[in-house]
Order: C-alpha cells, then structure tokens, then sequence
C-alpha cells in the first residue's frame, strides 16, 4: 500500500480534537497517513493554493500522486465502499487528500484535482472535516481486515 497524505490549510488548535485525531493515527500504526498543514491566507485562496501546490510537489518526488479534494459537491461513499475504493487507488497510487480554507480551494488546487469526495451534503468545520476523514481511513482499514470496529 501506497501512503496517505493530507494537506490541510490552516492549524489545528483544539487540543479536544488533537488528541481524537492523535488516537486515529496511532491506531493506524500499520498504515502511514501523514498529516500537513499549511499557513492559511485569510481566505486568500491565490495564497492558500499556492501553499498547497508547493506541499504537493514536495510530496509527489518524481511520483504521480492521486490528488484527492474534499468538497460539498463531491462524490460520496458509504464507509464500505469508501474503504473499497480507497484500497483500490492506494494499491498503485500515492493518494494525497487535501481539505482548503475556510473559502475552499483555490483554482490551481482545483485544476490539479484528480478527484473530488464529500464526507456529507453537510457543511463542517475545517477541523472536523479532518478529524472525520482520518476517522474514516481508519474505519477502511478496519473493514478491509474484517475488524469489528465498522459494526
């Protein structure tokens, strides 16, 4: 399996949510996700992209990374299907998953997007969206073993 890599703009600075993130990732010990945070612009989106591309390049090294948007509009799975897919592209494929700004995601981000997936029609808070979606692999690669975590 190929690492996972999330680029999100902005830190983290609920130390509630940083130690639920914290217990996902050790859990995930089997697993490498790797978490980036990069400096937000005040809803610069221009600033942010830039920021994430530059991430992106880093992280790619000579790779062709599936470059993964979560969005509202974007396609949404159940956690067995995700898990599934998420399998599926991670087998050939580093995937890096990447969450904007409070203002979304700038047009160079956009253009470079090879996929978009919504956690929910709902709206979250960035910090949230983050902790769900880390929540989720971790959930996809419990189901993948057959783990009872999913039930």
């Amino acid at each position: 399996m190929k690492d996972l890599h999330l680029i999100v703009v902005g830190k983290l600075n609920d130390k509630n949510i940083a130690e639920l993130e914290s217990d996902y990732l050790k859990r995930l010990a089997t697993s490498k996700l790797s978490i980036h945070e990069v400096k937000a612009h005040s809803e610069n989106l221009d600033k942010e992209a830039k920021e994430v591309i530059l991430k992106i390049d880093e992280l790619s090294r000579d790779e062709n990374p599936l470059i993964v948007l979560l969005m509202e509009k974007g396609k949404q799975f159940n956690s067995v299907d995700f898990s599934k897919w998420l399998f599926n592209k991670c087998e050939t494929q580093k995937i890096i998953f990447i969450i904007g700004g409070a203002s979304g995601h700038g047009k160079a981000v956009l253009d470079s997007a090879n996929a978009i997936i919504s956690l929910s029609e709902l709206t979250y808070p960035h910090k949230l969206a983050r902790l769900l979606l880390v929540e989720q692999i971790y959930r996809a690669h419990t189901i993948k073993a057959n783990h009872p975590y999913n039930k």
